[in-house]
Parts: structure tokens; C-alpha cells; sequence
């Protein structure tokens, strides 16, 4: 039970997985039609976002070269 609780295999990959579910939600609402563009691009951006932010913090600390 406490592997399912800590992520098991997926350990680590929460925020990518959350950032790709939001992405293709957002392209998934927009093809249907529950919502126009600009909502679309706000919500890909925000979800982009996340992707990039988690990216950043993996980076800091280790050394350039």
C-alpha cells in the first residue's frame, strides 16, 4: 500500500504526468468544442508551465560542465 501511495515506478514523474493530462485535456475541450481558443492557449500555457517550472528546479545545484 505504500508504494501506491508514494508513486511507485511513476516516483517522480507526478508533475509531468499531471502537466501531459492537462495539455491533452485542454486540446481534448477545444476539438470538441466546450471551449474556444484563448481558453485553450491559457490552459496549455499554464499546464506548459508547470512542465517547465518542475524542469528548472531538477537543474539547480549540479554544476555546468
Amino acid at each position: 500500500m505504500n508504494k501506491i501511495i508514494r508513486g511507485g515506478w511513476l516516483n517522480g514523474y507526478r508533475t509531468y504526468i499531471i502537466s501531459a493530462t492537462g495539455l491533452l485535456t485542454a486540446v481534448g475541450a477545444y476539438l470538441v468544442g466546450d471551449s474556444d481558443l484563448f481558453t485553450m492557449l491559457q490552459s496549455a500555457f499554464t499546464f506548459g508551465s508547470i512542465y517547465f517550472l518542475r524542469r528548472s528546479n531538477e537543474n539547480k545545484g549540479q554544476k555546468n560542465g
